[in-house]
């Protein structure tokens, strides 16, 4: 059996969710892909993991595998996967999330999820618009790109999500491009494995909404984009503000240790107990 048509048979819904609502062209898919492939290279069981989004574009996404799945509330995937977690520990839980979902209503929940470190991987689609709802502006669209909200184009800077993760305490944080599959892939392998709270930016593109309004070409056009606008974190690293205007920084941010909060709760309630 190809490798494809194992991946396939083994982790999507295929006969029963689809075709999928995706545009096509749209970077959704490839991160899809991706997933599987980093999940199927981890080993893990399906049955030890749970997949959990909010709404918009990325919301879909847990419809189509084969995962112990929650489709919820706006800006609330994260609120729902650390319920998940304190109540189950030994799971594996990871939330999908686009960039509004995560960063506008969701924005406290992402920050206090990262500040205490508890044990999920939040995989943030970043494609700077709702792509879903008619393309307004997000928190992500950057200065003075235009919007079905932001006609006279954007007067606001753009959140940064993947250094709000590092300043917030994850204690793993990576952002890679749709068009760098494979190197997302291994990013994505590396967050789940990882204890503690892990973020993985994924720059994608919409290329129907927030590309058509920007005249930014088609999905292949953005895709390319990626390609010549990606700088590796080591390569990034020795060159000048200047140079890096504009350009996307890619790879392994930042990779720690600290106290997870799981563990240091059921601590909380063994202590408890003895004071009972």
């Amino acid at each position: 059996m190809p490798e494809y048509t194992r991946l396939i048979h083994n982790y999507l819904r295929h006969d029963k969710k689809f075709p999928h609502v995706w545009c096509p062209g749209c970077g959704n898919g490839i991160l899809l892909g991706s997933l599987i492939r980093a999940i199927d290279k981890t080993g893990l069981s399906k049955d030890d993991i749970v997949l959990v989004s909010g709404i918009g574009c990325s919301g879909r996404l847990p419809v189509y595998v084969d995962f112990n799945t929650l489709h919820t509330t706006h800006g609330r995937a994260l609120t729902y996967a650390t319920g998940v977690k304190l109540a189950k520990p030994s799971l594996n839980v990871i939330t999908i999330m686009g960039d509004g979902d995560s960063m506008a209503i969701g924005g406290n929940h992402f920050i206090h999820a990262a500040r205490r470190n508890i044990d999920i991987t939040a995989i943030i689609l970043n494609n700077s618009i709702y792509g879903m709802t008619g393309g307004q502006y997000s928190p992500t669209t950057p200065y003075g790109m235009r919007a079905s909200t932001a006609v006279y184009n954007s007067i606001e800077q753009a959140f940064k999500i993947s250094e709000l993760a590092v300043t917030a305490g994850a204690v793993f944080v990576g952002r890679q491009t749709v068009y760098n599959a494979k190197l997302l892939d291994n990013l994505i392998e590396k967050a789940i494995l990882k204890k503690g709270f892990s973020v993985v930016e994924v720059v994608t593109h919409c290329h129907v909404q927030y590309g058509r309004q920007n005249k930014l070409g088609s999905a292949v056009d953005m895709l390319k984009w990626q390609r010549d606008n990606s700088i590796p974190v080591e390569k990034a690293a020795k060159m000048s503000p200047e140079e890096l205007k504009d350009k996307i920084i890619t790879g392994i941010l930042v990779d720690k240790d600290l106290p997870v909060y799981e563990e240091e709760y059921e601590k909380v309630r063994e202590r408890a107990k003895g004071l009972a």
